[in-house]
C-alpha cells in the first residue's frame, strides 16, 4: 500500500513537492530583482502583514485584520498554560468543543486538528507545548473553498483570479467492508491512509452499515486528504464587488487567498453567512492549479498560473513604494528570518508526525 502510494504521487503532478512549482520561476525571481535592485522588493506587497504574508507571520495577528463578523473566535496560546485557564479563557470568548486547534505559525495543515473533548484538548496541548497554539471556534458552514484576490493600492477595485472549491474526502459503507477497507479501496483516500488512521483510530476495523457516508477529515487541506476542484466558472463581477467591499475593511491587505467556510454560494455573492478562517499573503497559492481533471489543466499551466502571481506582486510592491513611500526591507534580517523558518519547519514537522 505504501509502495503504490508513492508510486501514485510521483507519477500526479498534483501531489509533486512545492519546490517542483516555484524552482521554474528563480529567473524570473532574479530577473526582478535585479529590475527592482532589491532581492526584497516584493515584501511592500502586503504592508499590514509581516514580511507580506512570506510565512513567518502570525496567523492570529493576520485573521485580526479581519472584520469581526466574519471571522471566527480565536484566543491564542503563546505558552505553556494549564488547561484550568484556558478553559476559562475559551469561556469568555464563547468558544465551545469542537473547536479547531492549530499553530500560529502554520503551513500545509501540519497540527491542524479539530478537537471534541477536554482530554483530547489537553493531550494536544501537552504534546504541543513548544509552539504557539490557536484555538478557534469550529465552523460548521458544510462548505470550504479559497478565494484568491487582488487588488492594486491605487485602485478601488480589485480582481477575483481563482475560486478553489473544497471537497472533504468520504467513503460509503455497503455494511461488509470495515472503515480501512474502505479507505484502502478508495482511489483517493488511501494517500492518505496514516492520517486517517489516526483520525478515526477507534473505529478503522468497524464495519460501516450500509449507505452510511463518512467524512474522513474536516480540514480543507491538500495534505489532509481535501480535493481541490477547479471553481473558475464562479468567479462573477457580483462575487469580486462583494471583495472589494471586504478588501476595503481591511487595511494593507492587496494581495492573497482567503479560506473561507459558507452556507451556500448564493449567500457568499451576497457577503452573506460566511467566516473567513485565514488570510494568506504572498505566499498563497491559487489552488485551484491542484485540480488535475479540470480541462487544461497540466503541471506547465500550474506553473503559468504561479507566474501571473508574481507579476502582480510586483506590480503591487512597486505600487506601494511609490505611493507609501516605502523603503525596501533589509536583506540581512530577512534571510535570517528565512534560517529561523527552516528550523521551525524541522520542528513542526516533527511535532506533526509524534500527534
Amino acid at each position: 500500500m505504501q509502495l503504490k502510494a508513492k508510486i501514485t504521487k510521483l507519477t500526479q503532478w498534483e501531489h509533486w513537492p512545492i519546490f517542483m512549482y516555484y524552482l521554474p520561476l528563480l529567473p524570473y525571481y532574479l530577473y526582478q530583482s535585479a529590475k527592482n535592485k532589491s532581492f526584497t522588493f516584493f515584501l511592500l506587497t502586503n504592508p499590514a502583514i509581516h514580511y507580506s504574508g512570506h510565512g513567518t507571520e502570525s496567523k492570529y495577528k493576520t485573521i485580526q485584520l479581519v472584520p469581526k463578523k466574519y471571522r471566527p473566535k480565536s484566543i491564542l496560546l503563546n505558552e505553556s498554560t494549564s488547561l484550568k485557564i484556558v478553559l476559562e479563557k475559551l469561556k469568555n470568548e464563547g468558544i465551545s468543543f469542537p473547536l479547531i486547534a492549530k499553530p500560529d505559525l502554520g503551513f500545509r495543515g501540519f497540527l491542524v486538528k479539530k478537537i471534541n473533548s477536554e482530554n483530547a484538548l489537553k493531550a494536544y496541548l501537552d504534546k504541543n507545548s513548544s509552539v504557539a497554539i490557536i484555538l478557534q471556534e469550529f465552523i460548521s458552514f458544510p462548505k470550504e473553498c479559497g478565494i484568491f484576490y487582488y487588488r492594486l493600492p491605487n485602485e478601488k477595485t480589485g480582481k477575483i483570479t481563482s475560486i478553489t472549491l473544497k471537497k472533504f474526502l468520504t467513503v460509503v459503507g455497503d455494511g461488509k467492508a470495515t472503515l480501512s477497507e474502505l479507505i484502502l479501496a478508495d482511489s483517493r483516500a488511501f494517500l492518505y491512509y496514516d492520517l486517517f488512521k489516526k483520525i478515526h483510530e477507534k473505529n478503522m476495523n468497524a464495519i460501516v452499515d450500509l449507505d452510511k457516508e463518512i467524512t474522513l477529515s474536516v480540514i480543507g487541506n491538500h495534505s489532509k486528504g481535501t480535493e481541490f476542484l477547479n471553481g473558475n466558472h464562479l468567479i462573477t463581477k457580483e462575487l469580486e464587488k462583494t471583495f472589494d467591499m471586504l478588501s476595503s475593511e481591511i487595511d494593507g491587505w492587496f494581495f492573497g487567498r482567503l479560506d473561507i467556510k459558507y452556507q451556500n454560494f448564493e449567500e457568499l455573492l451576497k457577503g452573506e453567512n460566511f467566516k473567513i478562517l485565514e488570510i494568506n499573503g504572498i505566499i498563497a497559492e491559487p489552488t485551484h492549479i491542484y485540480d488535475a481533471t479540470a480541462k487544461n489543466a497540466s503541471y506547465f499551466t500550474a506553473l503559468k498560473e504561479i507566474k501571473k502571481n508574481w507579476e502582480v506582486i510586483t506590480e503591487i510592491a512597486k505600487t506601494n513604494k511609490q505611493k507609501l513611500g516605502l523603503e525596501n526591507p533589509r536583506l540581512l534580517p530577512y534571510i535570517k528570518e528565512l534560517a529561523f523558518l527552516r528550523r521551525y519547519t524541522k520542528e513542526i514537522k516533527k511535532l506533526n508526525k509524534q500527534n
